[in-house]
């Protein structure tokens, strides 16, 4: 009985315009994301001032939106094996858009925080799932150089919420960079529905588990080292990184004396330079060491936290602005090379049926113990001492997860075996 050619050839179908049209748009949702989060970031100077809050209460609107992200994602990822996904992300998208308008109503600290755990329940239906679409739309020797490209809008919407946050809070008001942040998800969000929503597995093998029980798959998954050491090292380098972006612009402001909107919109511009190289330059290796040695891309994402430890030390004991910025580049560039790598590590070593709730578990997993404590706990640690002090400790993580991805390098050989 012969098949017809949408069934027959899913590899050939999905490499097309509509495989294009779906990682165009969680791209640009992917955009969205990051600059929602980092509006609050160069806008915060603006929120102190007017709501009266101190660094500790401020880190807290970090901190709540991450602990409802964390806590959602995984019933996101447990959906998302079961239900047709680009539902979830629609939904997903409008919902934290809204919140993030919401957000520039607030008048008080409690409001304002209640808006930012409402973003986190709208981020959980889209973040766990996004990567599993992208796994089934195109194959695995593709995917760490595809999943570059989906999380190129990391640095670029960091960067674009730092500028926009920084710009419209010193322009107009910290409400307003709000307001223009919410706009942007509402289209996209509709966009979502009309994405194809792939087979899973439909692009590792015939032999790929696209059905599993969930007993059976979380059994499976506890058991996976490859799997843990990638979400350890992903934790800690999460932590420093989460604790060091919320706080940069105003360590920038505060103790360096740069006006906000200037000290934002170089952050942000920084960002989005080396997090584009980096990112570019990670997928591009990762492809290649994965085709020498399972875990190749793991390795590249280790050696790159290791590398950038230092420079992150260093950053904040120069005396030259342009030279604390000229490091921070360097140090965000080798960060940004295990963006591809890592996420493709994390999909390719669990079975089809079970990526969308391994991507929420650890979701849950980096957030819990990386940045949903730290922009608090480095908050109590400047009110205490000092805002330079704070972010010196920071480094101390990111060596630490780029030992657990070597590690799990090592490990990753006795994962998922790479379908034939």
């Amino acid at each position: 009985m012969s098949l017809s050619p949408a069934v027959a050839s899913p590899p050939h179908e999905s490499s097309g315009v509509r495989a294009g049209y779906a990682l165009l748009i969680l791209t640009l949702i992917n955009l969205v994301n990051y600059l929602d989060r980092y509006i609050v970031a160069s806008a915060l100077p603006n929120i102190q001032k007017e709501l009266g809050i101190n660094n500790t209460q401020s880190g807290l609107l970090g901190t709540v939106f991450i602990v409802v992200f964390m806590l959602a994602s995984p019933i996101g990822g447990y959906l998302g094996d079961r239900i047709p996904r680009k539902f979830l992300v629609a939904g997903g998208v409008l919902i934290w858009s809204l919140a993030t308008g919401a957000s520039g109503l607030a008048t008080t600290f409690v409001t304002l925080m209640i808006a930012r755990a409402v973003i986190g329940i709208g981020e959980a239906g889209y973040g766990a799932v996004a990567p599993s679409i992208i796994s089934d739309l195109y194959p695995r020797e593709q995917r760490t150089r595809v999943l570059s490209y989906f999380y190129i809008a990391i640095p670029v919407g960091a960067a674009a919420g730092y500028g926009l946050g920084g710009w419209l809070s010193s322009a107009y008001s910290w409400h307003t960079a709000f307001f223009a942040g919410g706009v942007p998800g509402l289209i996209l969000g509709t966009m979502a529905l009309f994405m194809p929503e792939p087979q899973r597995g439909a692009m590792d093998g015939p032999d790929a588990q696209t059905k599993l029980p969930f007993k059976v798959g979380l059994k499976g998954l506890a058991g996976n080292k490859a799997f843990w050491a990638t979400t350890a090292g992903y934790t800690l380098m999460t932590f420093s990184i989460g604790g060091l972006g919320f706080w940069m612009p105003t360590y920038m402001v505060k103790t360096r004396g740069m006006p906000d909107d200037k000290a934002g919109f170089i952050f942000g511009a920084i960002t989005a330079a080396a997090g584009l190289l980096g990112t570019v330059a990670g997928g591009w290796l990762g492809d290649r060491m994965d085709r020498k040695r399972e875990g190749g891309g793991l390795f590249v994402s280790g050696v790159g936290l290791l590398l950038a430890a230092p420079f992150m030390y260093i950053a904040v004991n120069l005396e030259s602005q342009a030279a604390t910025f000229a490091v921070i580049a360097v140090a965000q560039f080798l960060v940004f090379l295990n963006s591809g790598p890592i996420n493709a590590a994390i999909v390719n070593c669990v079975q089809p049926a079970f990526r969308a709730f391994a991507m929420g578990l650890n979701v849950l997993c980096i957030h819990l113990l990386g940045d949903a404590i730290s922009p608090s706990l480095i908050g109590n640690i400047a009110d205490n001492s000092s805002l330079t002090t704070a972010i010196e400790v920071n480094a101390v993580p990111v060596l630490l997860g780029g030992v657990a991805l070597l590690i799990g390098s090592k490990w990753f050989r006795d994962a998922v075996p790479r379908q034939r």
